[in-house]
């Protein structure tokens, strides 16, 4: 994330990433503040086993395209909602990137599911984990059906 105020928002990944048993790091690396910092993290990134990023920024929010320009590992931008435009700035920020750049993009504030992604992402190629993704799915679909239920019997 851009700066420990953006924590606040991507703990949220973290839980999704710990919910589902995946070993992650949490780091602090500002595009604008540290960048040699961000270009050692976006180039070393891949040869240290991670597989894929989830970057975390508010207003001007460079960090999650800057990675993805440097690093070959699929990037989820998280726009982080700030005091001033409600996020809007950083979702426009991260999702309006140049052909050639991707960074995958979830809703402001949308972190935790930043973290299911990156589980369905990892999953491709781990059975196991995409056997989890797949029971938390229905669990979801579960959720539903009971909430669906006590409304009727509501009423």
């Amino acid at each position: 994330m851009g700066s420990d105020s953006d924590w606040r928002v991507m703990s949220d990944a973290s839980q999704a990433l710990t919910d589902f048993g995946i070993p992650h790091e949490v780091e602090v690396v500002s595009a604008h503040r540290t960048p040699d910092k961000l270009m050692s993290y976006a180039r070393e990134a891949r040869g240290r086993g991670i597989r894929v990023i989830i970057a975390g920024a508010g207003g001007a929010a460079h960090l999650p395209g800057m990675l993805a320009s440097m690093t070959a590992l699929p990037v989820i931008g998280v726009p982080v909602p700030l005091a001033y435009l409600d996020g809007m700035d950083s979702l426009l920020s991260i999702v309006q990137m140049p052909a050639g750049i991707p960074v995958a993009t979830v809703s402001i504030g949308g972190a935790r599911n930043a973290g299911i992604l990156a589980a369905r992402i990892l999953g491709t190629s781990d059975a196991d984990l995409a056997d989890r993704v797949e029971a938390y799915a229905a669990e979801l679909e579960s959720q539903v059906e009971q909430k669906n239920q006590r409304l009727k019997d509501s009423l």
